[in-house]
């Protein structure tokens, strides 16, 4: 099922948003997505979930009452802070296993076409190649690539035009398991990453991660191991600030644990922590930074229903603006999904982070911090195993912060239906 906030005709993070404040005079626009909805519930569908080649499309609409993250007493562009849009997706996607080989193949094309600032139309990407490979009863490992270009967040950039974000994803992954309780692994990810927008473009950058780790697998399905990673990122436009070029290439190294602890058969609990430490090529050491890295995640089902989430993390995130380039991010969020029937899904999440971001001699300011919280509910109605509608609500605000627009408020609307032949 597609989300907007992947470029597959979504929005981007930075417009998730609004209730709309007078719903009654939407609704004629949401008749031809019902109009398509009846008719695909019409429609014989001949591909069953357990086929390996599918087609998929769908609908979707969604309005945002602050699409560019803009102060809470700013007036907004041409008097207008808000706006909607309409989406549509279409794709195909390939998933068969060959004896113990299992290829995965997607391609997904969208659109999205807003009401008021048009300027921002545009056509969504969203590519895939997975192999999952095994050879004899020792090795195993995933290889594959993936382009993917969306509508870049505004949360961070202060702006009306349309910024296009394109991401290159390389990977490979293997595991030997060299005997019953022990297995060695390593791997390798190169992410690029292009803008449209000229003033973004100083964010345009290619990161090289290495991987290589040890683990230990007793009887109980548990693991525990420990993971060292290398990461390089290398700007490829400089960056000016105040007639000061800075270069922001940078090396990450991190010495982490690694555990995945079934503490029930209802619970379990994930980690990756450790230590990093973070080197620039630019400016000396003042930039350089290390401490405790990592995130802890727990799952429980306390009924057959009922699905519960948690997580805490404090790591090294990337921020797209034009003044810095990463954050020291402490967050924590909560989650749950109730199948109320058959049919019928609801999920809801609360989110909430603090941001601080690296420190810079030419800025002037004391607080380089913020805080952003998110929540969202959504329920899905899925009357056949290939369809589904789904409508949410997302309220986002944020406080402090010298990026993008400051503090700001938002609140989202959104219905999907989609459809899997």
């Amino acid at each position: 099922m597609p989300t907007f906030l992947r470029g597959r005709g979504r929005p981007p993070a930075s417009v998730a948003g609004p209730v709309p404040a007078r719903p009654a005079a939407r609704l004629p626009r949401l008749l031809p997505l019902a109009v398509v909805l009846a008719a695909v519930g019409a429609t014989p569908v001949h591909a069953g979930p357990s086929d390996a080649l599918h087609v998929y499309a769908g609908l979707g609409y969604f309005h945002d009452d602050n699409l560019f993250r803009l102060p809470d007493d700013a007036p907004g562009y041409d008097n207008q802070r808000g706006d909607s849009a309409r989406t549509g997706e279409f794709g195909l996607f390939f998933d068969k296993t060959y004896s113990r080989q299992k290829v995965f193949l997607q391609a997904k094309r969208s659109k999205v076409k807003f009401d008021h600032f048009k300027q921002l139309d545009y056509d969504g990407k969203d590519y895939l190649g997975r192999l999952n490979w095994e050879i004899g009863n020792h090795l195993s490992g995933s290889v594959g690539a993936s382009y993917t270009q969306m509508l870049a967040p505004y949360t961070d950039l202060r702006s009306r035009e349309r910024n296009l974000r394109v991401q290159k994803r390389e990977f490979f992954d293997g595991a030997w398991r060299l005997h019953p309780s022990w297995q060695l692994r390593a791997g390798a990810t190169r992410d690029k990453y292009t803008y449209e927008l000229s003033a973004q473009r100083i964010n345009d950058r290619i990161e090289d991660a290495y991987e290589a780790g040890v683990d230990y697998l007793p009887k109980s399905g548990s693991s525990v191991g420990l993971q060292a990673r290398h990461i390089k990122g290398d700007y490829l436009n400089n960056r000016v600030i105040n007639g000061i070029a800075l270069n922001e290439n940078y090396t990450q190294d991190e010495l982490k644990a690694k555990v995945d602890w079934h503490v029930t058969q209802i619970s379990s609990v994930q980690v990756l922590a450790g230590y990093a430490k973070r080197k620039h090529e630019g400016q000396g050491s003042a930039r350089d930074t290390s401490g405790f890295n990592g995130r802890v995640t727990v799952n429980s089902q306390p009924r057959v229903k009922l699905h519960l989430n948690a997580a805490a993390w404090r790591e090294f995130t990337p921020v797209e603006s034009n003044i810095v380039t990463y954050a020291l991010s402490r967050g924590a969020s909560a989650g749950a999904t109730w199948d109320a029937t058959a049919k019928i899904r609801v999920d809801a999440a609360v989110t909430r982070e603090r941001r601080s971001f690296e420190s810079r001699l030419v800025l002037s300011a004391a607080d380089l911090s913020d805080t952003i919280s998110r929540t969202t509910l959504n329920a899905t109605w899925s009357p056949r195993p290939t369809i589904q509608v789904s409508t949410g609500l997302a309220h986002e605000s944020r406080t402090g912060s010298i990026l993008g627009s400051g503090s700001y408020k938002a609140n989202t609307l959104s219905l999907n239906a989609n459809a899997q032949f």
